[in-house]
């Protein structure tokens, strides 16, 4: 068989389909770059390392574009990782490269389903790689993911959320806290999960003859429920969950529709405290810390 002559017509006709079927390149690309991957990988078995140089010396010599031995190799890694894991042409060639260096198969799947999910560029996705988000799942959570199980809207809450500090601050209070978060709300409200949206920031009610004011209020159009949103800068104390425990009282009663479901709240602070949560009884109430990047 010549291996060289298959690779050649592969990669000449994927340039021709991209031309004249633009809306089609990822499938184009992807099934190319598999079964060039296929033919390299083979290739090598019968002749060596050494052929995928000699390849890249004749392919960009004949074709006139760039197939480095770097490219190449990748098509060939591209080849071994899609006989492991389900391709979907939504996402393109550049997307997979980023995911190949990672060896663990759930962390792969969760990148490649959240990068269909929220349509992520692949800049975006190798930010959240960078910012180990999948590392930032609990257990509890990444079970539910393996295992497909019914997902919640706390679910996908990073902890710590990374929150970014671009003026460097060395002091941080809780005013400074939600201008940062309000600087960078689109990654912030990334960070939380899925269909969470920025309503206010110091929302106003009143509770008997007294204003309060809501550090921030959300909402989430996937579960449709408002969330009550504050921020600490100390550790989680009792008395924190008994504030949000009244706002998102308020919330339900003056706030909500009967159509929407009952309000969440979320309490971000600079240290855990589990004893606290282990006498927290209501189920709606959840807490992450945070780290300033």
């Amino acid at each position: 068989m010549n291996y060289y002559n298959e690779i050649k017509q592969e990669l000449i006709n994927n340039e021709i389909n991209k031309k004249v079927k633009d809306y089609s390149k990822n499938k184009s690309d992807l099934n190319t770059y598999y079964n060039v991957g296929k033919l390299l990988s083979e290739a090598g078995k019968h002749y060596g390392e050494g052929i995928v140089k000699d390849y890249s010396i004749r392919l960009t010599s004949d074709l006139g574009i760039n197939y480095s031995v770097t490219s190449l190799k990748y098509i060939r890694q591209f080849y071994l990782f899609s006989k492991s894991h389900s391709l979907s042409d939504q996402l393109s060639f550049t997307h997979y490269k980023k995911l190949l260096s990672i060896s663990n198969s759930n962390k792969i799947n969760y990148y490649i389903n959240i990068s269909i999910k929220q349509n992520l560029s692949v800049r975006q996705l190798e930010t959240k790689i960078k910012n180990e988000e999948y590392e930032r799942l609990d257990d509890k959570n990444r079970d539910k993911l393996i295992n497909k199980k019914e997902i919640k809207i706390n679910d996908f809450i990073k902890n710590p959320i990374l929150i970014k500090n671009s003026n460097n601050y060395t002091e941080i209070s809780e005013k400074l806290l939600k201008k940062l978060i309000l600087e960078d709300i689109d990654n912030f409200l990334t960070e939380l999960g899925d269909g969470f949206c920025y309503i206010k920031n110091e929302y106003k009610i009143k509770l008997g003859d007294r204003y309060n004011y809501i550090d921030l209020l959300l909402y989430n159009i996937k579960y449709k429920c408002y969330v009550v949103l504050e921020l600490k800068v100390s550790e989680l104390k009792s008395e924190h969950i008994g504030q949000i425990t009244k706002y998102m009282s308020y919330i339900d009663k003056n706030i909500k529709s009967l159509e929407e479901d009952k309000t969440i709240g979320i309490i971000i602070v600079k240290k855990d405290n589990a004893f606290v949560m282990e006498y927290c009884s209501d189920d709606r109430i959840f807490r992450a810390t945070y780290i300033i990047n």
